[in-house]
Order: C-alpha cells, then sequence, then structure tokens
C-alpha cells in the first residue's frame, strides 16, 4: 500500500510539480496495462490468433505498417 508522505516529500513534489507546470506541462496520470503479466501475453497471443483468422487481414497489416511511422512536422 500506499505510506504517507512526509512533509519535505510533500514540499519536493509540489515544488516540482510547479516548475512543470511553469515550463507549460501538465500533470497526467492514468493506468496501463502491465504487459508484464501472463496473463496480458495470454491475451495478446489470443488477440492476434483473432487477427490472424480475419480475412483480408494483410491489408490491415499493410496499413498499421505504413502508419507506424508518422512523418515529422516542420515548424516553419
Amino acid at each position: 500500500m500506499n505510506r504517507p508522505q512526509s512533509d519535505d516529500s510533500k514540499s519536493r513534489v509540489a515544488r516540482h510539480r510547479a516548475a512543470m507546470r511553469a515550463k507549460g506541462y501538465r500533470l497526467k496520470q492514468f493506468w496501463l496495462p502491465d504487459v508484464r503479466t501472463p496473463a496480458f501475453k495470454e491475451r495478446a497471443k489470443r488477440d492476434m490468433a483473432a487477427i490472424e483468422a480475419l480475412p483480408g487481414r494483410q491489408d490491415d497489416i499493410d496499413f498499421a505498417e505504413a502508419v507506424q511511422y508518422w512523418p515529422e512536422e516542420d515548424d516553419d
């Protein structure tokens, strides 16, 4: 579980967050699947098997590979 933060730790975090906000950033927290777990790996295998069984899947794979690397926009 989480242990309470000390006042020193809280103020250090607050200063860091304020500095990041001053640089134009905002804090964003969210949960992500843990891709290291056996359950995730099994689900990924099942999903890939389902995709491989679809007709016309090569078109989808070609599309995904084509957009995988998005060209950088010029700042001009």
